[in-house]
């Protein structure tokens, strides 16, 4: 009897954790995206900040669905979002085409990260029920992410335009409906 009631509360106790988890996937995920920009291995990065965002639109689906939202949620999501589809993106693209430009394009990808953070830390101080006010980091580090395919195509000054305007989009006032 003594085991199944501990068995019990551990089963619960993870079910509270099951968003977090995934969270904490979604940091994992971002990081070994930037090992992998460390690693001249931009694709396989590139990969690595997708499952990131399965893994960050999980999170909020279990917390929803399983009633696990807590204030700790919220801010742990927050700090590895910047991780995942902040730093990973920016440097991904740094590493892809910023570089050529020096001093400048090292400008633009510091810019990127702090709008991400100044649009998380926001958000958490904030209450926003059905929409984000400005774009969602993670929308803007997809999109980032996502540029890097064009850097063989597009001109290389284009991207530092793409990277300023994903980051004033992040601090900007507008807002999206929640999906």
């Amino acid at each position: 009897m003594f085991i199944l009631q501990h068995l019990d509360q551990t089963i619960k106790k993870m079910r509270t954790q099951a968003a977090n988890l995934l969270t904490i996937l979604n940091l994992g995920l971002g990081a070994f995206a930037i090992i992998f920009i460390l690693q001249g291995q931009l694709y396989t990065s590139l990969l690595f900040i997708c499952l990131a965002a399965v893994f960050d639109r999980f999170d909020g689906i279990v917390a929803r669905r399983l009633n696990i939202t807590s204030e700790l949620g919220k801010q742990l999501d927050s700090l590895c979002d910047l991780i995942s589809f902040g730093v990973a993106p920016a440097l991904l693209l740094y590493s892809a085409i910023l570089y050529d430009f020096g001093t400048p394009g090292a400008i633009f990808t510091i810019i990127f990260i702090a709008c991400g953070a100044i649009r998380l830390a926001r958000f958490n101080v904030s209450e926003h029920y059905g929409y984000f006010v400005g774009l969602p980091i993670t929308a803007g580090g997809c999109l980032l992410t996502i540029s890097f395919l064009l850097v063989e195509a597009v001109p290389g000054p284009l991207f530092m335009w793409i990277t300023l305007i994903l980051s004033l989009l992040m601090i900007s006032t507008f807002k999206v409906k929640k999906v």
